[in-house]
């Protein structure tokens, strides 16, 4: 489908359709952003985000409904919006830790001993999101939850005859990656 005058059709198929029509609204596009925004890198990298939103929706833009510079204003509104509110929950994150403490030395310390301790585990989780779904749902329910293989089955809906061959089986694949986790202590758990 080619670029039509009427509207941004085909734009997100036709790369020609797309550049002309970036090129005819890029300006109105940093105007509408600086009006908005005082940081230059801020206003690029929104008008970059309504191009690829504009790729996404391209489809939505219905001619009777109001101009193409009204149908792109409304998704570069949209944009500003998203920003703005990722913004203010960047915004309550920092309040929400800034007054806290931070590591000191010995906090530092222990933190890299557990952090230490715990790359067992780190690799065991890193090795169960290569299992199926279906048999890494039921080892994180007995291994890391410590769930009974009953307990598992009832929380899967499924039966303990299958919890239990999908426990082996990924206790079997777990075993096979050398360093993830001792075999007794996988075996250990209920």
């Amino acid at each position: 489908m080619r670029f039509r005058r009427t509207g941004p059709v085909g734009i997100a198929t036709d790369p020609e359709a797309f550049e002309a029509f970036y090129r005819r609204h890029v300006e109105a596009v940093t105007r509408f952003m600086a009006r908005r925004v005082d940081d230059p890198h801020t206003v690029a990298d929104l008008v970059a985000e309504v191009f690829v939103a504009v790729l996404d929706s391209a489809h939505t833009y219905r001619p009777g409904l109001g101009s193409e510079i009204g149908w792109l204003y409304g998704v570069a509104r949209n944009t500003l919006s998203a920003e703005r509110r990722r913004a203010v929950s960047e915004l309550r994150l920092a309040t929400r830790i800034s007054g806290r403490r931070l590591l000191d030395a010995d906090d530092l310390s222990r933190m890299e001993e557990r952090l230490d301790a715990e790359s067992p585990a780190r690799r065991a989780f890193e090795a169960m999101a290569g299992l199926p779904d279906s048999e890494r749902a039921v080892l994180e329910l007995v291994a890391v939850d410590q769930l009974s293989v009953p307990e598992a089955a009832a929380a899967l809906g499924i039966r303990q005859g299958t919890a239990r061959v999908r426990l082996h089986r990924a206790r079997r694949a777990l075993r096979r990656i050398p360093g993830v986790i001792s075999p007794t202590v996988m075996e250990g758990l209920r």
